[in-house]
């Protein structure tokens, strides 16, 4: 095996250079010191032989130090730089020769170095402030699953110091459910500072080139306990209403009827008005009745089950449906949805009913020329194969007149309506993890447009 080539260090390659370039000079010297005739004196030879020798040298020596000098200070500065120690600064930076501007360089990068440690140091004492002031728990473990960071909510919920968590495996912390399965879900779980419903998250970040762990435990108990009793409140509220809407006539109605009964002597028509009294009765009796199984239609709505479907095919079947009003079908891309045909078909004629009960109020107050329109397209922004569709039924009705109440169950501005047609289709727009939009057209138009956007 050959060995290696030994390198001349470069002090020395320089110290070599001067001498060779000061070589031919000190030759022609000694050439005429010594064997030019006429000679001198042997004492005059050898003193100038000796001062041009020194001279030689010693310049090639000062120059070695010229070179070599400012190479050691700008190692020593860099190692300083290396080291984290930013303070040190470099003499005679000058920007009017190449030598000081290397220096000047060096000490901007050491500037900006120290600046941005400091800025550093800042970020990271306001990221744990702000990390030890928020009631949420966060976790951060390294590829080893090993406990790297914990908040001080986080040393609360697992009723432990910082000292005693830090470097244990999430095995043993009894959080090794949170690295595994999806990394967004609610947990049902009891830990040693506290139990109830908690909003898990995790992601991942990369420090030193590993892959780390980041996991976030928010407690839901709280607020899940308040949206349910705000929906509680909701519930009886819109019960409340509506059985008293139907009771009260019914009870006075009732309690009319007892007299009339009570009472010996009775009208002549005393049968006619007992009909009377008994069919109001019936009819709330009824119309509670559709309330009660519409509630709870919107609260058995199933999943969906999926297929693929031609969203053609679909338009044209609810379209087909509608009689009293032709729907102009405009068309679009040919698209293919994965979503339960029943379900979407539901919406879709919930969606054109509506828009042809507006038209149809239109034509009565004398606009012949109102119509129901369909169409479907992909958003002109969306370049992603699998982005959503949108369906959009437009009419030419009076529009909207309170949106904000649009989605509000059981609130309808029909005579026979039940008040959870656009709820119940908006739930099940969102069950296909999809969307409902109603907005009236643009100023100057009348009527309304409904989107349903869709996964394509």
């Amino acid at each position: 095996m050959s060995q290696p080539k030994r390198r001349i260090p470069h002090d020395q390659l320089v110290f070599l250079y001067a001498l060779l370039t000061g070589l031919p000079a000190v030759l022609v010297s000694a050439w005429f010191l010594w064997l030019d005739d006429p000679t001198p004196t042997p004492k005059v030879q050898w003193t100038l032989s000796l001062l041009i020798v020194g001279c030689w040298l010693g310049f090639a020596a000062a120059l070695r130090g010229r070179v070599v000098r400012p190479l050691h200070t700008m190692a020593n500065l860099l190692s300083a730089l290396r080291e984290g120690d930013f303070a040190v600064r470099a003499r005679g930076a000058r920007r009017d020769e190449p030598l000081g501007d290397v220096m000047w360089e060096i000490n901007i990068l050491s500037r900006t170095l120290q600046e941005q440690r400091l800025n550093a140091l800042e970020a990271t004492a306001l990221l744990r402030t702000v990390m030890e002031e928020i009631n949420i728990a966060i976790f951060a473990f390294d590829a080893d699953r090993k406990l790297r960071l914990a908040n001080q909510a986080a040393q609360l919920l697992l009723d432990k110091p910082a000292e005693r968590i830090l470097g244990r495996d999430a095995a043993e912390l009894g959080l090794l459910d949170c690295l595994e399965g999806e990394s967004g879900r609610i947990l049902h779980a009891t830990f040693p500072g506290a139990t109830g419903r908690w909003g898990m998250r995790r992601s991942q970040f990369r420090e030193g080139g590993r892959p780390h762990h980041l996991v976030v435990i928010a407690d839901l108990s709280r607020t899940l306990r308040d949206e349910e009793l705000q929906a509680w409140q909701r519930l009886v509220r819109v019960l409340g209403h509506e059985l008293n809407n139907s009771l009260a006539p019914i009870k006075s109605i009732a309690g009319s009827l007892s007299s009339l009964l009570r009472n010996p002597k009775r009208a002549a028509d005393w049968e006619d008005d007992m009909r009377g009294g008994l069919d109001i009765i019936a009819s709330r009796a009824e119309s509670l009745a559709r309330f009660m199984q519409a509630y709870a239609r919107l609260a058995r709505l199933p999943q969906p089950s999926r297929v693929p479907c031609e969203i053609t095919d679909l338009v044209h079947r609810v379209v087909a449906l509608e009689r009293r009003l032709p729907v102009r079908v405009l068309g679009g891309p040919n698209l293919t949805l994965s979503c339960d045909a029943a379900q979407i078909e539901q919406v879709l004629i919930n969606l054109v009913k509506n828009a042809v009960e507006a038209a149809l109020e239109q034509r009565a107050e004398g606009q012949a020329e109102a119509t129901v329109r369909i169409s479907w397209r992909k958003p002109a922004s969306s370049t992603n194969s699998s982005a959503p569709a949108e369906i959009l039924i437009e009419d030419d009705g009076p529009g909207i007149a309170q949106t904000t109440n649009l989605f509000v169950p059981f609130f309808t501005t029909k005579p026979e309506g039940s008040g959870i047609g656009l709820v119940l289709c908006r739930q099940i727009a969102e069950n296909h993890g999809g969307s409902l939009a109603l907005a009236n057209r643009p100023a100057g138009e009348s009527g309304c447009i409904a989107t349903l956007r869709l996964p394509a």
